[in-house]
């Protein structure tokens, strides 16, 4: 009687199983034949494909070397024998980015790490329906116009970590000092959203440890661990992986630390109760009181989550990014600063777009050999056809059938050093070209992929650059910085440097007083 009990529950587990493995198995075999007239590497694994070989590598450089060998669309395994599109068809990316941007959901591990990180805000939600009543309450609070009066706070933040930095060099009895940079941007970043998304100080930038800083960096800074990988190689197709072991852990106490902060933000935001204000916090008191647009507590916290992650992650490695390369080039760190103390007081929001072209430039050609996010990921809802700029290699095809449930990716890096669009030096940093461009009347309709574009553009564009630059300038007119290390790139979350070889995010300038 016993065995036949257990027996049963047995029998479904297994059933379960090998249902699963059976539709998996289907699922590759058919992919593999729609796919065989696109080209693509050998994979350097046969249980991990090509994922070992791109997690443990310069983040981006196999993308640039494929695309080179096998043209603007190709194919790689990933683990287990699944395969991916690598696209970078400027026709075919502005289809799947554009009008048919809701036929190609985030996959669905990436969906599942959001959920398992931040809740069901902007970044996992699906649909044009749930997308639109969510950005709908979002986007008007990194409108342009609401950034305009946002950029004082900017100040006031980068005037924290000016005065911090003076203090360490003042300690040191010198007049220079090594400091962490990437350390500081994050704080920066999550006072500057604490304040000007919500009129909430997080206190970040005391120069003392803080629990939701230290959470966030220990769950996306630190990705040199095998169980990080086997999470990446595996979560695209088994999302569950997310939720076990000493990573799985990490990510449930990032999501509880975001949580409650959130919580209490929200309740006092409530007692207060300015639904008059302009900033994110007013405009979702409103909604929440709009019958019409009412969101639920639940969904408010996961947005607030969300902002606060996007806003730390994104723009810390931006920063970081901008200072090493001014920390390398003296020349164009001099010229710079000799622009932003030109400009009398703190810079506007019209300025800061408009008036000083070498900060922008600097800024621009930032994200462009340094985009956060290295790749734009997809996941084809039903089999569709995309149309191409050009056939695929081999072939004389010049549109593309994607089966259902095929994983694509836009390697932003390889579209933002194409040699076609941006010439032969594509991949030195040398801001000057913006202003070539600039005076030629040259502007391509894709010039920056770093915050995607169409409808599921980032809506925080306008708010990251206007930070980053009135940090920029507030440091360039009370330091200058030079890198006595040498720096490699990695991904973790977003792509971060380090010194070469070490593990964690890492920028150690020596920072002298003006």
């Amino acid at each position: 009687m016993h065995f036949h009990l257990l027996l049963n529950p047995a029998l479904v587990l297994g059933t379960i199983i090998v249902y699963f493995v059976a539709k998996f198995v289907v699922h590759l075999i058919s992919s593999h034949r729609a796919l065989r007239h696109v080209p693509g590497p050998r994979p350097s694994s046969f249980l991990w494909g090509d994922e070992w070989l791109l997690y443990h590598s310069t983040p981006g450089v196999h993308y640039l070397r494929w695309h080179r060998q096998y043209g603007k669309v190709l194919r790689f395994t990933g683990a287990l024998g699944h395969q991916v599109l690598s696209i970078t068809d400027p026709k075919a990316i502005k289809y799947i980015l554009g009008e048919a941007i809701f036929d190609f959901p985030k996959p669905k591990g990436v969906r599942a790490w959001f959920k398992a990180t931040l809740g069901e805000g902007i970044l996992w939600v699906e649909g044009k329906d749930a997308h639109e009543r969510q950005r709908r309450v979002l986007a008007p609070a990194l409108s342009q116009s609401s950034v305009r009066n946002l950029v004082p706070i900017f100040y006031e933040t980068s005037a924290k970590v000016a005065s911090q930095w003076t203090k360490l060099i003042d300690d040191s009895h010198s007049d220079e000092a090594e400091i962490e940079v990437t350390r500081w941007a994050g704080r920066f970043a999550l006072d500057t959203v604490g304040r000007a998304a919500f009129s909430y100080d997080f206190d970040c930038l005391s120069g003392v440890p803080h629990a939701l800083a230290e959470s966030l960096d220990g769950l996306t800074n630190n990705e040199n661990k095998l169980s990080s990988f086997y999470m990446r190689a595996l979560f695209w197709f088994f999302p569950s992986i997310l939720s076990i072991g000493e990573k799985g852990e990490m990510i449930r106490k990032s999501k509880l630390e975001l949580g409650i902060i959130a919580s209490d933000v929200w309740r006092d935001a409530q007692v207060a109760g300015d639904v008059d204000g302009k900033d994110l916090m007013s405009i979702m008191l409103r909604a929440e009181a709009n019958s019409t647009h009412k969101m639920s507590e639940t969904e408010l916290v996961a947005q607030m989550r969300t902002t606060i992650s996007a806003a730390y992650e994104t723009v810390s490695a931006i920063i970081a990014w901008t200072l090493y390369e001014l920390a390398l080039d003296l020349r164009l760190q001099s010229e710079l600063r000799e622009e932003v103390t030109a400009a009398l007081g703190d810079p506007s929001y019209d300025d800061l777009n408009s008036n000083l072209p070498l900060l922008d430039a600097t800024v621009r050609e930032v994200l462009r050999l340094h985009p956060p996010i290295l790749e734009n990921h997809h996941e084809a809802r039903e089999t569709i056809c995309v149309p191409l700029s050009e056939p695929i290699a081999g072939t004389t095809d010049t549109h593309l059938v994607i089966p259902k449930g095929t994983i694509l990716e836009i390697p932003v890096n390889v579209v933002q050093t194409d040699p076609n669009v941006w010439g032969p030096d594509a991949e030195i940093f040398r801001p000057e070209r913006w202003l070539e461009r600039k005076k030629r009347g040259i502007r391509h309709e894709r010039e920056i992929l770093a915050f995607s574009e169409g409808p599921r553009s980032c809506i925080g564009k306008a708010f990251a650059l206007c930070e980053v630059k009135a940090l920029t300038i507030t440091l360039l007119r009370h330091f200058d910085f030079s890198c006595p290390y040498e720096i490699e790139a990695f991904q973790s979350f977003v792509v971060r440097p380090r010194i070469k070889g070490q593990g964690p995010s890492s920028l150690p300038l020596i920072v002298r007083k003006i």
